[in-house]
């Protein structure tokens, strides 16, 4: 062994050595037994009295393995769990009308007519996650890591050989990750705040696609951090004009005072993926970072 290395060894062994040493005699190997190292026995950590350590690890998971493999800047992608593919949705309507039930027809057409939005996310996370690939900071896509949108963002970036990421949560039903995140990158949470919080923490965007009560919450969250200036200022995008705004009267709003007329400047309205992807490119300048990565001293 080189002795140099004796410098910078460790003093104790760590604490999955303990963990796997500290085997019980078979007297002590019960479920009633306390004999397990507090850290390796999950009933204990599982106690109600624990909750501010589960949410700090809650907490400290998801940062320490996105610091180590380098990410530092996200694009996150909100929107429903349930506008399903352009393809998936013309199907459904093909069935519907050979039921020949209105009232089902004219549901599936809509949801045929909200596909677009799957379609336009898909687009956009592969745009930003390939014509950012070779920057000094690439830009990674968030999403919340189920269906629908969610998953149009996390599989735009397969789409190109990227990474992206899943901030799945435990919900009273099921809610699997989709099939298009990172492995390594697919975090599950216990706690809705935390989970927002690492949505913001790496983000220097968010692009809100139509959605219902869990897609109001993040943005508004968003928009509410910006507005008291508890966050940096970063582009808000919000697809669709016209669902946005049929859905909340932001005119009504600055009339009655409950804001003032310049928060209306927050967000942005976009119809499309190279919209958006044009407003993110003035804003932080990924072409000229390109150009200048490419003609920096070294580069092949």
């Amino acid at each position: 062994m080189d002795k140099r290395t004796e410098l910078t060894a460790r003093n104790f062994p760590s604490a999955q050595e303990d963990a796997e040493a500290a085997l019980p005699t078979s007297r002590y190997q019960g479920p009633e037994s306390a004999y397990r190292l507090a850290f390796a026995d999950e009933d204990f950590l599982l106690r109600e009295e624990l909750r501010p350590v589960r949410m700090q690890l809650e907490l400290l998971k998801p940062e320490l393995i996105q610091r180590e493999m380098g990410i530092q800047s996200t694009v996150v992608i909100f929107g429903s769990a349930r506008i399903a593919p352009p393809i998936e949705a013309g199907a459904a309507l093909a069935l519907a009308q050979v039921s020949g039930d209105e009232r089902v027809i004219k549901l599936a057409q809509r949801q045929l007519e909200m596909s677009k939005f799957y379609a336009e996310a898909q687009r956009l996370s592969a745009m930003i996650t390939e014509r950012t690939a070779k920057l000094s900071t690439p830009v990674y896509v968030v999403t919340g890591g189920g269906p629908g949108i969610m998953e149009a963002g996390n599989r735009g970036a397969f789409d190109v050989g990227g990474r992206s990421i899943g901030l799945n949560i435990v919900l009273p039903h099921e809610q699997a990750p989709n099939d298009y995140i990172t492995p390594e990158l697919c975090f599950q949470f216990h706690y809705f705040a935390l989970r927002k919080m690492h949505f913001l923490m790496r983000s220097i965007a968010l692009v809100c696609f139509p959605g219902g009560f869990g897609t109001l919450d993040e943005l508004f969250e968003t928009l509410t951090l910006i507005q008291t200036g508890k966050c940096r200022k970063r582009p808000i995008l919000m697809f669709g004009r016209d669902f946005w705004s049929r859905l909340i009267n932001f005119e009504l709003l600055i009339e009655t005072g409950m804001i003032s007329p310049g928060d209306i400047h927050l967000f942005r309205f976009v119809e499309s993926a190279d919209e958006a992807w044009d407003i993110l490119n003035a804003e932080y300048g990924f072409d000229e970072a390109e150009l200048a990565d490419a003609n920096a001293p070294g580069t092949v």
